[in-house]
């Protein structure tokens, strides 16, 4: 007997792979915060202001992404709708934080991150106010 909604194994695996895309951002701030020993702030170099705040958009808009994905996932998201959303938003972090590692990278990488990420954003929660709306009339 199932005893959990079968979309909710796949959110657990793009929030494993997005903690890996932080994992990876923080392991480069790290890498250029020892390069530059800078151990607090960005000491005034602009690599390291860029790179933290890449950093922090993506602890910004990852956590509301993956309760609003397991809460339409708990609601009998169908596993596809689960695996898009997820890839797109993933695809998008990762695409976002390979922008902000590099010193001069171009700007479609953020764009198209960004692009990517916001779609999977705004689509779900499209699908979750439409699907919570229609569960409350029905």
């Amino acid at each position: 007997m199932q005893t959990f909604a079968p979309a909710l194994a796949i959110v657990g695996l793009y929030a494993a792979l997005n903690i890996l895309i932080l994992i990876w951002i923080s392991f480069e701030t790290g890498r250029l915060r020892g390069k530059h020993k800078v151990s607090i702030g960005d000491g005034g170099v602009k690599h390291l202001a860029r790179i933290m705040r890449g950093h922090a958009n993506a602890v910004e808009n990852m956590p509301m992404f993956f309760i609003l994905l397991s809460i339409s996932a708990l609601l009998g998201m169908p596993v596809i709708a689960a695996h898009l959303f997820g890839a797109a938003f993933t695809i998008g972090r990762a695409l976002h934080a390979w922008h902000f590692i590099q010193e001069d990278a171009p700007g479609w990488q953020r764009a198209g991150g960004f692009g990517l990420s916001f779609l999977a954003q705004l689509v779900l929660v499209i699908a979750a106010l439409a699907h919570s709306f229609w569960m409350l009339v029905a």
